[in-house]
């Protein structure tokens, strides 16, 4: 009597380790936007949640896309990757130059783009200069509840390596960035209340500009990646400097409403730096798929 093998049991684990970037894309929208979202419908009166709570969701939601990363790495590679994951996180011996680029050019690259504002070298005040103890404290503060530690360990620690090795540098890096910037969607669903608000939000307009200078952005975050093994800890640090430098010093710096109410000044640095980089490196932005520490991807 021959009996017929019983077709293999699908589990919700095996699913999601078999469609590893589709599986890291899903849990870290659901879980971000179901924190972002009740501030919005309480705007818009469709729910009550008082403003305390809001902010406490907002920077929960900001978990979305480390703890998807941690969970795919753990589902994917096991114990060792999750290990790896670690080990890019403060793989800190990567030459000063790129601390250097991190820290002093990209804000001089945002403030190039900004001086090719109308009237943004007119209203220059130096005494917003950023050399102080409170820039100091404003870094700390994003790298820590801004985003940038709750955010690189997925987009750039899980993310990067797969969307590279599946579609090469640049065109997973504009994918990789376009996900990135749909991610802030929430926020552009609330109109701007000032000129200060950080980023300009609440318009198709405002959400098209901010999208493409978080994908010029993110090209050179994988430029930054590539060229120090891997390591997530430099696109904290490239991260955190561009959100801590135009919060806390280019505004200051070019007090002018078309610094203040757009952020199109950041798309032209964003995505002129990115250019120049695609165009030095010919589209592979340091990318090295044979390299020994290219993280185990599957």
């Amino acid at each position: 009597m021959t009996t017929v093998p019983s077709p293999p049991v699908s589990t919700p684990q095996g699913l999601l380790a078999r469609h590893p970037l589709i599986s890291y894309f899903i849990i870290t929208f659901a879980f971000s936007w179901l924190m972002f979202l009740p501030g919005v419908l309480t705007y818009y009166g469709l729910l009550s949640v008082s403003p305390s709570l809001i902010g406490v969701l907002g920077i929960v939601g900001l978990l979305g896309p480390v703890l998807s990363g941690f969970v795919m790495t753990a589902l994917t590679e096991g114990v060792a990757g999750v290990g790896d994951l670690l080990r890019r996180i403060v793989l800190w011996r990567v030459g000063i130059q790129w601390y250097l680029f991190a820290l002093l050019g990209l804000p001089a690259v945002m403030v190039l783009g900004t001086l090719l504002r109308p009237g943004a070298l007119a209203s220059f005040d130096f005494s917003a200069q950023p050399i102080s103890l409170s820039y100091l404290v404003a870094f700390v503060s994003m790298v820590a509840i801004g985003g940038p530690l709750l955010e690189e360990p997925g987009w750039t620690g899980f993310a990067q390596p797969r969307m590279q090795r599946l579609h090469g540098p640049l065109v997973g890096g504009l994918i990789l960035g376009s996900f990135w910037a749909l991610w802030h969607l929430p926020g552009f669903l609330i109109p701007s209340q000032k000129l200060t608000d950080i980023p300009p939000r609440g318009t198709v307009v405002d959400f098209v500009v901010f999208a493409l200078a978080l994908i010029g952005l993110r090209l050179v975050i994988m430029w930054v990646v590539n060229n120090t093994r891997g390591s997530v800890l430099l696109a904290i640090l490239t991260h955190a400097s561009w959100n801590t430098f135009y919060s806390a010093a280019l505004i200051g710096l070019f007090p002018v409403r078309s610094v203040l109410g757009s952020y199109l000044n950041l798309t032209i640095a964003a995505c002129l730096l990115a250019v120049v980089l695609v165009a030095l490196t010919r589209g592979r932005l340091g990318y090295r798929p044979e390299a020994a520490q290219e993280p185990r991807v599957r």
